[in-house]
């Protein structure tokens, strides 16, 4: 239920503010000619209308201060399995002082380092539950090609949409998921405080003697497997490949892409393709996912592919699909990695943190690479600024998931999981708020124009 009420909430608002466009369209003056601002919108812009802004790479403040903003922000976004994308844009931009379209495409660089670091850590760690693996590679294949076809509809959106419009959808996005991921957290941790003192209470009676009653596991050691043999049972080739199949086509699809007229017939059919390529892999997914449901409700097994106890019906699969579609589109026009509407779905849907973290994570690597490949190809990033924010973010990535997952076992608290994917979906909010606020009344003092704009004319 309280899931049905935050999409309820979240279309209600979205609703709202699309249609607040074409009430203050009436308040501007008629024969009003748009002109396309460089402050219009985060990632696409017309071309020409911005000027391209490359610092030099060399030592200072600016990019020392980058780094560490940088490190902190891969850090705790690869542990939330958010990325870190919300961060990163406005620190390019304001403190290094690039020009929006190259900051996000700096920004899927360093969410490409912290996330392969991540993954890479990740192999080599254990499930802290059960003898699978800790990357559900079902979700992963269920997420992944429905949120690459939301960052190609992010990315047109990003085109069309005036700059306030975005920023208000991203205020009302992030404080929504953040505010939501906060009260899991705090549900979570005092669901472990009840069952850290029911341990000891079964465990010890007052004279500290061991209870006759408790029911414990048996002392048997278990085998330690070496961290080559935890990488082999955590890596699932048959369906990276399959991932990787549909990475190189959606790699593909854009790059002819871009290198056609925009709007024309060629370049529609480029688009449209990319619907059946996600659609295949997504159904495939799907009808496994519901058959194997369907068989274990019939054998009575509660256990499902992940922690929860998830009914893989056809309402819950389509919600799947229009949640991936959401952090796609996010992403598309923020220069994420969609990780911002993924990690906390996941947590909504009963996957414990480690798995949801490692799960996002996985799945940022590939949408993230996609978008570094198409706009290495399109010279839209310098290269040694970012080999350097990217090495960044590779270090940040593997020490803040070595990190966390030691104060987790020492503590004994997931929870800290969920609090850290709060704390930074909610810095975004207020970073990426406060600049497009600022922004969006600069337009206004000017006064540019605050509709929507043509997709054709604006490419």
């Amino acid at each position: 239920m309280a899931t049905k009420s935050f999409v309820v909430y979240l279309l209600t608002s979205f609703s709202v503010a699309v249609l607040a466009v074409f009430f203050i369209n009436n308040f501007q003056n008629g024969g009003f000619e748009p002109r396309y601002s460089p402050n219009s919108n985060f990632l696409q812009l017309p071309v020409g209308s911005q000027t391209k802004i490359w610092p030099e790479l060399k030592f200072g403040w600016r990019p020392v201060l980058a780094a560490v903003i940088g490190f902190l922000g891969s850090a705790c976004g690869t542990v939330g399995g958010v990325g870190g994308g919300g961060i990163f844009v406005p620190m390019l931009t304001l403190i290094v002082g690039f020009d929006t379209k190259s900051a996000a495409a700096i920004s899927k660089c360093m969410i490409m380092g912290a996330s392969a670091s991540s993954v890479w850590y990740n192999l080599r760690v254990p499930h802290p539950c059960r003898e699978v693996p800790i990357i559900d590679y079902d979700l992963a294949l269920l997420f992944q090609p429905m949120l690459m076809l939301g960052i190609t509809i992010g990315v047109s959106l990003s085109v069309v949409f005036p700059y306030w419009l975005i920023t208000v959808l991203i205020i009302i996005l992030f404080l929504g998921t953040s505010s939501r991921s906060f009260f899991k957290g705090i549900k979570m941790w005092k669901e472990e405080t009840i069952l850290k003192k029911a341990r000891e209470e079964a465990t010890i009676n007052s004279h500290g003697e061991l209870a006759i009653n408790t029911a414990y596991e048996p002392m048997v050691p278990k085998e330690e497997k070496t961290a080559l043999q935890l990488m082999t049972f955590n890596l699932d080739l048959k369906r990276v490949l399959v991932l990787f199949l549909l990475w190189i086509i959606f790699l593909l699809l854009q790059v002819f892409k871009n290198n056609l007229v925009a709007c024309s017939p060629l370049y529609w059919v480029l688009i449209l393709l990319q619907v059946p390529v996600a659609l295949a892999v997504f159904l495939y997914e799907c009808l496994k996912l519901y058959k194997e449901s369907k068989k274990r409700r019939l054998a009575g097994n509660p256990i499902s592919v992940c922690e929860a106890d998830i009914e893989w019906s056809v309402t819950n699969l389509v919600f799947c699909a229009f949640c991936g579609i959401l952090g796609g589109t996010v992403g598309g026009l923020l220069g994420s990695g969609g990780g911002f509407i993924l990690g906390p779905l996941l947590l909504e849907i009963g996957v414990i943190p480690q798995v949801a973290s490692a799960t996002a994570t996985f799945v940022m690597m590939f949408s993230s690479s996609l978008s570094v490949v198409e706009f290495h190809l399109l010279k839209r990033f310098p290269i040694p600024y970012a080999l350097f924010l990217m090495m960044v973010s590779v270090v940040a990535g593997f020490w803040g998931q070595f990190f966390i997952r030691k104060v987790i076992t020492i503590l004994k608290r997931a929870s800290i999981i969920v609090f850290i994917l709060s704390g930074v979906i909610f810095a975004s909010a207020l970073t990426m708020g406060v600049i497009g606020i600022e922004k969006s009344i600069t337009m206004i003092q000017n006064h540019e124009f605050m509709g929507f704009l043509d997709f054709c004319s604006s490419q």
